[in-house]
């Protein structure tokens, strides 16, 4: 069974104290509605994806839904790291293509910024090995991607500049998006002189701590006919994969298995072979900028070590090879959690349909690719889009 993405929401990224978790999910979801002309009514089956682990409500599911108008429709909570939003659209997805609901929208939210940043950056230590890396080391969220540059820089001769690069791309497109966290642009000198996080990350190597929403509707075939539905963004294929949670079990520091086999998953259950030449866009997890590079690889935009080329040459730039983040990423646009991968989805139908404005890309393929991640590689979906 086919299943179309008919209408997406996305709420302003940033400092939210304007609004509570329940408000900020209604931004999203409020959009998403009138995007496919539909009221709650017409939803079957909710999920809402939250790791909340900082937030007063420690079970955000139920008041989200209830606010959002979506009471008696599930829901269903879930929860996978930096990749939950993308957990939520496949639960969705397999829902609908399973037959268990015809109509169901994914809700990713997130308020991150309602405790301090230690807090912050100690529970995201934990996405991986409690008890053995966080517990005895200390190991933060940074410092898993710094082992990760490191690695790279080591073995394939990557630069500190290549990451910047990365970073000043990221935020030439979040200025011409009036929805994302940071709205101005940076320099390759900015990001090298800014003051280490862990090395050899830099503040401006980091994505941000961010309050912010993102909904997806989607509806199978069928029903789509049904409401008269001419312009849908089909979700082509799907690719998930995990890896082990303590780091010191890992083949290779230089790039990221999950996404390895995500992607072979995906790429292989849409007959793609080269997906340079077979997309016209991709959204992939830069939480910090060495995790674009990596992805660039993993993902077979370039061969295992010419990531940082890959940048460098402005493939990855609008108007290159292959546009990649044109919202601004993680980095710039912004990282609440679980909206991410909701946020991505957003991204590629506006992209697809042609309705980005000034970040518009040329569409030969129309396929869009999105690429989230949980945890240091813990987790992995690629999904596929096509109009």
């Amino acid at each position: 069974m086919r299943v179309g993405v008919v209408g997406v929401g996305c709420s302003k990224f940033g400092r939210r104290d304007d609004v509570t978790i329940q408000e900020l999910a209604y931004e999203a979801v409020k959009e998403a509605l009138d995007d496919a002309g539909m009221v709650q009514d017409d939803i079957d089956l909710s999920v809402v994806g939250s790791v909340n682990t900082r937030g007063y409500e420690l079970m955000p599911a139920v008041p989200v839904n209830e606010y959002c108008g979506f009471a008696g429709k599930g829901p269903l909570r879930v929860e996978a790291a930096c990749a939950t939003g993308t957990a939520a659209v496949y639960t969705a997805y397999t829902s609908i293509a399973s037959k268990m609901a015809d109509v169901a929208i994914a809700i990713g939210v997130e308020k991150m910024t309602e405790v301090d940043t230690a807090t912050s950056l100690a529970i995201g230590g934990r996405a991986g090995n409690y008890l053995w890396e966080f517990h005895q080391y200390g190991t933060t969220f940074p410092g898993y991607y710094a082992m990760h540059a490191s690695a790279h820089m080591a073995k394939f001769g990557t630069s500190e500049k290549q990451m910047a690069m990365v970073a000043v791309k990221a935020h030439r497109n979040a200025a011409k998006n009036p929805k994302a966290h940071f709205q101005k642009e940076i320099t390759v000198e900015d990001v090298l002189n800014s003051r280490v996080i862990t090395y050899p990350l830099k503040l401006y190597d980091c994505s941000p701590i961010s309050d912010g929403s993102a909904a997806a509707i989607l509806a199978s075939e069928e029903k789509i006919k049904e409401f008269g539905i001419d312009d849908v963004i089909w979700l082509e294929s799907a690719g998930y994969a995990s890896d082990t949670s303590n780091m010191t079990n890992r083949e290779s520091f230089v790039g990221l298995k999950a996404t390895v086999l995500a992607a072979e998953m995906a790429y292989r259950r849409a007959g793609i072979d080269d997906p340079v030449k077979q997309l016209d866009m991709a959204t992939v997890h830069d939480c910090f900028t060495i995790a674009e590079i990596m992805a660039y690889e993993d993902l077979k935009f370039c061969r295992k070590g010419e990531g940082g080329k890959f940048v460098e040459m402005e493939e990855s730039d609008i108007g290159g090879k292959l546009p990649v983040n044109t919202f601004g990423g993680l980095k710039a646009k912004g990282h609440p959690l679980a909206a991410t991968g909701v946020a991505m989805v957003y991204e590629v139908v506006k992209q697809l349909r042609e309705e980005a404005g000034d970040l518009q890309v040329d569409l030969k393929n129309y396929r869009g690719l999105i690429h989230n991640v949980g945890g240091t590689g813990h987790f992995a979906f690629v999904m596929l889009f096509r109009r």
